[in-house]
C-alpha cells in the first residue's frame, strides 16, 4: 500500500505539466455519474487524488474504466451528511477523467482523476446505486486585454511569494504556473493551491468570466500573503525572544560558576539568606512558615533576571513584614479611660457609658470576642475622634481607612498573585503599617461603599467583621489565614439605611445625636478655641471671643448638627487676628457679634419662617438627612383646571404617595373641613417642595402636605412658629416616624416654638438632649384633625 501511494505522488507531479494541454480535448458525455465530494472543490486542469468510502461512491469507481470513464465531481453543501441527494450538492462542478484506481485491503479506495471542464447539472437522472445526471458544459469567456495581462503578471508575482512562504506547497508549483498562459487555467491553478473555504472556491468555480475570476483570485492572494507575512514575523519574534532568554540563562550560569570558583557568594545567595532569617524572626504560624519556606525554595531556583523572581520576592517581603505575633496593649484602667473620654469629648454620656462597659468586659475577659461597634450620626459630632480616644484609653495603636467610594472587592481582600502589580487588601496593608496585630481599626464611612462589576466590598467585609470568622481571614494575595480576632473594629456612618442588612447585623449601633446650641457653645469654649489658638500661633491673652459672637456664628453661619463648620469659622477669626499680630507685634483683640460681618462676611442663614408666614398654603415640615435634621417647607397653590394634582421639587416615590394620600383625605372630608366639594372638579393643584436640586423622599412629610392643602382651600394661614412631622393614612391617622432627635434640634435652631409629633413618638422624646426641648411645646397627635386644629390659625 505504501508503494502505491509513493508512485501516485510521483505520478501527480510528473503529469501536472501536461494537464492544461489535455483538458478540453476530450468529449464530455451528456449523461455522467456524479461523485459527491466532502470539503473539496476540484478545478479544471488539475490532477487530484480522492479517497472514496461511501458505498454508492465505491460502486461508481468500481464500474469506472481508467482513461475512459468521465465522472462529475460536485462539492457537498453539508460535508457531515452521509446520504447525499441532488439537493445536497452544488449545481456547478467539474467533469473529470478517471485515471487510476487503487484498491486497499481495508478502508477507503483511492482514485486519481484528471479534471477537464466546468459543467452544470441540467437534469437529475438516477440516485441509486449512485447519482447520475444530464449535464452541460459551462462556456468560459476570455477577453485578452492589457489589463488582463497586467493582472496575470501581478498574480504570478504574488503567487510566487505565497508559494515560498507556504510550507505545504511544492517547489514545482511555481514552474508549472509560469508555463500556464491561459487566463482561465491560471486562475484555476492558483485557486487550487490557495487556502480558501469551500464556499469561496465554489464561487470561483461558478464564475465563467476568466477576468473576473482572476480579480477574485488576486484579492484572495493578497489576503493570504498578508497572513503568511504576519505569521512569519510573529515566529521570528518568538524565536528571537527564546534565543535571548537562553543566552541570558547561559551567561547567568557562567557568572555563578565563576563567583563560586573565586569564593564570592553571589547576590542571590545573600538575598536568600536574609529572607530566611526574616522568616524566622516573623514568628508566623507553622503552616504559614512552611508555605513561606516553600516559596523561598522556589526563589532560590529562579534566575534573578526572570520576572517570576520579583513576584516571589515581593510576596515573601509582605509575609515577613506582617505582625503575626506582635501585640501592643496596656493594662486597662477604667478611671484613666473615663478621664481620657471626658478630656476629648463633651457630653455624649450614653456613648461614653457604652465604651466604658466594653472596656470593663475586656479587662475581665481579655480573650473574649470583641463586639463590632458602629458609631452612627451626622458629620462633625466626633465619631472618628471617639475611635482615637478608645485607642488611647486602651494603649493600642489607631488605624483608620475611609471606605467612601470603594467599589472593588480587591480593596478589602487583595488581588490574586496572578495579576501584575498585585497587592494585599487595605486591611493587611494597614496592619503592616501600624506593626501590631491588635490595633483599634476604624472603618470610616460604611454607608458610602459602592457596588459595581468588580464586586461588592460590603460583602467582603462580612468575614472581616464577624467574630466567628475573622480568626481565619484569608486575603487573596497572601492566600494564608491571618487572625483578626484581636483587632477592635469600629465602624462609622452618617445613617444606616445604605448599609447592607447582613453587615449591619454584625455590628452594635451606637447613635451620636447632634449638639444643641448651648452644647456647641461649651464645646467651642472648652475644645475648639484653645485648639485653634495653638494652631494659629496665638496666645490666649491676644484673642477673646465673646459668647454672643459664638452664639451668632452657631445661629447665622453654621446650621449643622456637629461642630466642624463652627471650628472653621473660629479658625477664620484666629487667622484674621494673626495677621494683625504678625504685622503690628503687640495686639489684643476682643471679638463681639457686631465684628462677625467684617471678618466672616454676611450671615449665611436667615429665618425663612417670616418670609413664608401668613400665606395660606405654606406649611413647615421637619425632615431628616444624613447631615442632620432640617426644615422642609411645603407650598401648595391652585389654578383653574380639572382636578389634576402636580408634584414638583425632586421628590421620591414614597413622598409622592404621601401627597396623593393627603389629597385623597382632603377630598373625602371636604364638607368637614368646610371646603366646597365642587372645587376639586374645576381646579388643578400644584404641590411644590423648594430646593428642587436636592432629592427628597420619605413618608414623614404627610401631615405637612395635608396641612398645606387644607390651609390653601380654607384660605387660612398656618401658624409660622409651628413645625410638624408624621406619616398619614387614608383613615386620617398619624403614624410614627424616625430621626426625631435630629428633627427637634433643627426646629430648635430655626426658632420654632411648637412641634407637632405623632402620639406614638412620645417615648422617643426622652432620648433628645435635655436642653433641646427647653422653650419648645410638643403636641402629640393621633389624627390629622388634631394636627389641623393646632397648626392652622382659626
Amino acid at each position: 500500500m505504501i508503494e502505491d501511494q509513493d508512485q501516485a505522488s510521483e505520478y501527480l507531479v510528473n503529469e501536472q505539466k501536461s494537464i492544461s494541454e489535455q483538458a478540453g480535448q476530450r468529449t464530455i458525455p451528456k449523461a455522467i455519474p456524479i461523485l459527491p465530494l466532502r470539503n473539496v472543490v476540484v478545478f479544471p486542469g488539475t490532477l487530484v487524488p480522492l479517497a472514496v468510502g461511501r458505498e454508492g461512491s465505491r460502486q461508481l469507481i468500481l464500474e469506472a474504466r481508467p482513461n475512459q470513464t468521465v465522472i462529475g465531481l460536485f462539492a457537498q453543501k453539508d460535508p457531515e451528511k452521509e446520504e447525499v441527494g441532488f439537493d445536497d450538492i452544488y449545481s456547478f462542478g467539474t467533469a473529470a477523467l478517471v485515471l487510476k484506481v487503487i484498491r486497499m485491503p481495508q478502508g477507503p479506495m483511492h482514485v486519481f482523476v484528471q479534471a477537464l471542464e466546468r459543467i452544470r447539472i441540467l437534469e437529475p437522472l438516477t440516485t441509486t446505486p449512485y447519482l447520475r445526471a444530464r449535464v452541460e458544459l459551462v462556456e468560459v469567456r476570455v477577453r485578452r486585454t492589457k489589463k488582463l495581462e497586467a493582472l496575470m503578471m501581478g498574480i504570478r508575482r504574488t503567487a510566487n511569494k505565497v508559494f515560498e512562504l507556504s510550507p505545504n506547497i511544492k517547489e514545482e508549483a511555481s514552474v508549472i504556473m509560469e508555463n500556464i498562459d491561459d487566463p482561465s487555467s491560471l486562475a484555476d491553478f492558483v485557486a487550487t493551491n490557495l487556502n480558501l473555504s469551500v464556499a469561496e472556491k465554489q464561487a470561483l468555480l461558478e464564475e465563467p468570466d476568466a477576468g473576473k475570476r482572476l480579480e477574485m483570485v488576486s484579492v484572495a492572494l493578497a489576503r493570504q500573503l498578508e497572513l503568511l507575512e504576519l505569521s512569519q514575523r510573529i515566529q521570528g519574534k518568538v524565536r528571537q525572544a527564546i534565543d535571548k532568554s537562553q543566552r541570558e540563562f547561559y551567561l547567568q550560569a557562567q557568572l555563578k560558576a565563576i563567583q563560586t570558583e573565586l569564593g564570592h557568594a553571589d547576590a542571590q545567595t545573600q538575598e536568600i539568606k536574609q529572607i530566611s532569617e526574616a522568616i524566622s524572626r516573623a514568628k508566623m504560624p507553622p503552616h504559614v512558615e512552611a508555605e513561606a519556606r516553600r516559596e523561598l525554595d522556589r526563589l532560590s531556583k529562579t534566575p534573578m533576571a526572570s520576572p517570576e523572581y520579583g513576584v516571589i520576592r515581593t510576596y515573601l517581603d509582605w509575609v515577613c513584614q506582617l505582625p503575626w505575633s506582635v501585640l501592643i496593649e496596656e493594662p486597662i484602667d477604667l478611671r484613666k479611660a473615663a478621664r481620657i473620654l471626658d478630656q476629648d469629648h463633651y457630653d455624649l454620656e450614653k456613648v461614653k457609658k457604652r465604651i466604658l462597659e466594653f472596656l470593663a468586659v475586656r479587662k475581665l475577659n481579655p480573650r473574649g470576642k470583641s463586639p463590632i461597634l458602629c458609631f452612627v450620626g451626622p458629620p462633625g459630632v466626633g465619631k472618628t475622634s471617639l475611635g482615637r480616644s478608645i485607642a488611647r484609653a486602651m494603649g493600642r495603636r489607631f488605624v483608620r481607612i475611609s471606605l467612601g467610594g470603594i467599589r472593588d472587592e480587591a480593596d478589602i481582600r487583595g488581588h490574586r498573585r496572578t495579576y501584575i502589580g498585585a497587592l494585599p487588601g487595605r486591611i493587611l496593608q494597614e496592619l503592616r503599617k501600624c506593626g501590631s496585630r491588635n490595633p483599634v481599626f476604624m472603618l470610616d464611612e460604611l454607608d458610602k461603599i459602592g457596588l459595581d462589576f468588580r464586586g461588592d466590598p460590603a460583602s467582603a467585609l462580612l468575614e472581616v467583621l464577624d467574630p466567628e470568622q475573622n480568626s481565619t481571614f484569608v486575603d487573596h494575595y497572601l492566600d494564608q489565614p491571618f487572625d483578626l480576632s484581636d483587632v477592635l473594629f469600629i465602624g462609622t456612618a452618617n445613617y444606616t439605611e445604605p448599609i447592607p442588612p447582613a453587615l449591619l447585623d454584625r455590628m452594635e449601633v451606637i447613635e451620636l445625636p447632634g449638639y444643641t446650641a448651648i452644647e456647641k457653645l461649651r464645646i467651642a469654649r472648652r475644645y475648639l478655641i484653645p485648639r485653634q489658638l495653638a494652631e494659629n500661633g496665638l496666645k490666649a491673652s491676644q484673642l477673646t471671643i465673646k459668647d454672643q459672637a459664638i452664639t451668632r456664628i452657631i445661629q447665622d453661619y453654621t446650621r449643622e448638627p456637629g461642630v466642624r463648620n463652627l471650628e472653621r469659622h473660629i479658625a477664620s477669626i484666629c487667622r484674621n487676628v494673626a495677621v494683625r499680630v504678625a504685622r503690628d507685634g503687640a495686639y489684643r483683640a476682643t471679638i463681639d457679634a457686631k465684628d462677625l460681618p467684617r471678618i466672616l462676611g454676611p450671615a449665611r442663614y436667615q429665618s425663612e419662617i417670616a418670609l413664608r408666614a401668613g400665606i395660606p398654603g405654606v406649611a413647615t415640615g421637619l425632615a431628616y438627612t444624613p447631615a442632620g435634621g432640617e426644615l422642609l417647607f411645603i407650598e401648595s397653590t391652585s389654578m383653574p383646571g380639572k382636578g389634576k394634582l402636580q408634584l414638583t421639587g425632586q421628590i421620591g416615590d414614597v413622598m409622592k404617595e404621601s401627597a396623593q394620600a393627603a389629597y385623597s383625605i382632603v377630598r373625602a372630608n371636604a364638607a368637614r373641613y368646610k371646603i366646597d366639594p365642587e372645587i376639586f372638579s374645576k381646579t388643578d393643584f400644584h404641590i411644590h417642595v423648594p430646593a428642587g436640586a436636592i432629592p427628597k423622599d420619605g413618608p414623614s412629610a404627610g401631615v405637612a402636605i395635608l396641612t398645606s392643602l387644607v390651609s390653601l382651600l380654607t384660605n387660612k394661614p398656618v401658624r409660622p412658629d409651628v413645625a410638624m412631622t408624621g406619616e398619614i393614612t387614608l383613615r386620617g391617622l398619624v403614624l410614627p416616624v424616625g430621626g426625631l432627635k435630629e428633627k427637634i434640634l433643627a426646629a430648635k435652631q430655626a426658632g420654632i416654638k411648637t412641634v407637632i409629633l405623632p402620639q406614638r413618638n412620645r417615648k422617643d422624646v426622652s432620648e433628645v438632649p435635655k436642653e433641646a426641648p427647653k422653650g419648645l411645646e410638643f403636641v402629640f397627635a393621633r389624627t390629622v384633625d388634631q394636627v389641623l386644629s393646632k397648626a392652622i390659625e382659626q
